[in-house]
């Protein structure tokens, strides 16, 4: 069943803190707290679990304005939004905004099949974490932006366009993610609305749950959770974050394939 009370909080950064201890390897969060005209809405961002899961993140951080025009136009508070490719909902797997060069693409899929088949896994066990092929595009990303910074190369950018996933120890997660929101004008949080209060969870990967989890019922396309930062000079930023126990290999229910 998709979630039922899926959409987007928007607001200004009200305060941010992290669990006051962390167990490495264990469930741990950061707490962001924006500023919206109907009240504060809060939100606990899962970025590390026991190593029996195990949590990635990945940031994509070349957008501007101009790949979010639909979502600006949006107000500041909450906004339950269909679960389709036109609402603004995002989708890992297949939102144009979040989407890996197909050459990428199709180096992580083959990267995973011989990985699955020298080191077979056991159904729910954490293997869809960093591969090789992140670790490649995690280079690649480096001469990516030092060429691009250069300048006169912008006609390469969709071209040149790798983000990998990044194994998450929790506070690495959040120190990506902390300087985004400090510099941010606008926050979108994306993930399923509180039943009682103002507050968003669910902020990751909702799909490619195994079955037999207890999540697989609720996988489903187009309602996956995510940060997105809008700077006041345009720049667009997304953070995402997913649980090693998901797959991104997924069929139009969001279930895994």
């Amino acid at each position: 069943m998709a979630l039922p009370n899926y959409g987007v909080a928007i607001g200004s950064l009200h305060d941010f803190s992290r669990d006051p201890t962390h167990d490495f390897g264990q469930w741990y969060h950061g707490h962001l707290f924006l500023r919206t005209p109907v009240g504060v809405y809060q939100s606990a961002l899962d970025v590390d679990a026991p190593g029996s899961v195990g949590v990635s993140y990945r940031v994509v951080d070349d957008l501007t304005r101009t790949d979010i025009t639909g979502l600006r136009s949006l107000p500041d508070g909450f906004t339950h939004l269909v679960s389709s490719s036109s609402s603004g909902a995002l989708d890992y797997v297949r939102s144009p905004l979040l989407r890996n060069r197909r050459w990428f693409e199709w180096l992580s899929a083959a990267t995973l099949r011989v990985h699955l088949a020298l080191a077979p896994h056991p159904p729910g066990s954490p293997m869809f974490g960093p591969d090789l092929s992140d670790t490649l595009a995690g280079s690649v990303n480096g001469l990516r932006r030092r060429l691009l910074g250069l300048g006169g190369y912008d006609h390469l950018r969709p071209y040149l366009r790798f983000f990998p996933w990044t194994a998450s120890d929790g506070d690495n997660a959040l120190d990506v993610l902390v300087p985004h929101l400090e510099a941010a004008e606008r926050i979108y949080v994306f993930g399923q609305a509180f039943t009682t209060g103002l507050g968003v969870h669910d902020v990751h990967l909702n799909q490619g749950d195994p079955p037999g989890s207890q999540w697989y019922d609720d996988n489903g396309p187009w309602q996956d959770g995510a940060v997105l930062c809008e700077r006041p000079g345009g720049h667009v930023v997304v953070w995402q974050i997913r649980f090693n126990t998901q797959t991104l290999d997924t069929g139009e229910d969001g279930h895994p394939r």
